[in-house]
């Protein structure tokens, strides 16, 4: 097996690549974010309650692509390589954005979001690259730069596209389709492949490059098995914030489009921090099963936090929270890595991808319903924060089962004794 160890300048120059492949995504699509929705809006000529349905109906069509596209994209890397499929990623978001800027209608604008679905396989396989390059004591660190780099294109992403969106709304998407075709430039005459042939799958599988196929891999795999359940949950409890925050901060706390992006970019900022500083030091100090630990219950508590705020200053004490709950992602990547075969990495990133596309079907109608029952005037319990407590006792529930999963003596998982402690 290569050793990651000896680092060739080639071999940095790919990893730094990655770190750029996501930096440069996060920002693109960063960049539409404070403009999309006012493009609907305008598309549907100006009528607000149109606008939010075909919100919801773009988001929840994205999700459905994601949730079948995601093993495909993951299986085809396992057989092909990760740089095809990596540089292919990137040239369909760049051409998928130049159609956002350019489409006139609605039902276009769907099918350009499709295409964004199918093709957005850069995060998953650059978690199966990172895996392929890097010993597994380094990974959790090595997921948290990547971490870092969602942080960075978090807290840039949004402020860029909205002082261009106020000078164009076409304009944004403009920068986000140079961003990733630039990307794919850049990669194109820099990336190495991470997957020797050695290491790939002799056949490309349909059978087993479906949802249920992925699912049947990581049935193979006990440990990996339970905690995709914890990816899972976690990704569910992330989408209060996606789809309920904004609403949220207007009604109980007054915030307008300036005060959220303020919020916004502070989130992006404790979770950068969180990411390229905290992560590493954590997961070396006390290991990657305690790491889980620590990212869920921060997580569970930011959550129920916002959820009992009375005041929007008292709120902003949830974010530096919250951001701790990143601890637990990078963590439970490392461990479920070291659990699969490297020739299956990519349809395992592909799996957990998909999870969590499912998490964007159900998540959105979830938290909007729970918020719209928390606020009605014939409600029996007015709770506006009732959302993200139902958000904390999915992440309490996942730390349940992250806890028996990672026991020692769970199934056949395989935790490293410095990682394995008794309860």
């Amino acid at each position: 097996m290569h050793d990651p160890a000896s680092v060739s300048p080639a071999r940095k120059a790919a990893l730094a690549f990655i770190f750029i492949t996501v930096l440069l995504d996060i920002l693109a699509f960063g960049i539409v974010i404070p403009v999309l929705p006012r493009l609907i809006k305008q598309m549907a000529g100006g009528d607000m309650v149109a606008a939010a349905d075909w919100v919801g109906i773009i988001a929840t069509v994205f999700a459905v692509v994601q949730f079948f596209c995601s093993p495909i994209q993951g299986a085809l890397s396992d057989r092909y390589g990760r740089r095809p499929v990596i540089l292919l990623s990137n040239l369909g978001l760049g051409l998928d954005f130049i159609l956002m800027a350019v489409v006139q209608t609605l039902p276009w604008l769907v099918i350009a979001r499709v295409i964004s679905g199918m093709t957005a396989a850069s995060f998953s396989t650059a978690n199966a690259y990172i895996a392929d390059v890097t010993p597994p004591e380094k990974r959790a660190a090595a997921f948290g730069a990547l971490g870092a780099a969602f942080g960075i294109g978090f807290v840039l992403g949004p402020a860029l596209g909205g002082t261009l969106g106020d000078v164009d709304l076409r304009l944004p998407f403009w920068l986000a389709a140079g961003l990733a075709l630039a990307n794919f430039c850049y990669g194109y005459f820099v990336l190495p492949e991470s997957l020797p042939a050695e290491r790939r799958t002799p056949r490309y599988d349909w059978s087993r490059a479906n949802p249920v196929g992925a699912l049947l891999l990581l049935r193979r795999y006990p440990q990996v098995y339970a905690l995709a359940f914890v990816v899972f949950l976690s990704q569910l409890a992330h989408y209060v914030l996606n789809t309920t925050f904004v609403l949220y901060a207007d009604y109980r706390y007054g915030w307008g489009p300036q005060a959220v992006g303020y919020t916004l970019g502070f989130v992006g900022v404790c979770n950068g921090i969180v990411q390229a500083l905290l992560v590493s030091r954590i997961v070396r100090r006390f290991g990657e099963r305690r790491a889980i630990f620590v990212g869920l219950a921060f997580g569970a508590l930011g959550f129920a936090w916002q959820g009992f705020a009375a005041t929007g200053w008292i709120s902003l004490v949830a974010i530096p929270l919250l951001a701790l709950w990143g601890c637990a992602g990078p963590a439970t990547q490392a461990l479920v890595t070291r659990q699969v075969d490297p020739s299956e990495q990519g349809r395992l990133q592909g799996s957990l991808a998909g999870l969590a596309s499912l998490a964007g079907i159900v998540g959105p109608g979830l938290y909007t319903q729970i918020f719209g029952w928390s606020i009605a005037p014939d409600s029996p319990l007015h709770l506006p924060g009732a959302a993200f407590l139902v958000a904390a006792l999915l992440l309490l529930v996942a730390f349940a089962i992250a806890w028996k999963a990672t026991h020692p003596h769970f199934g056949a998982a395989r935790v490293d004794a410095g990682d394995a402690v008794q309860p």
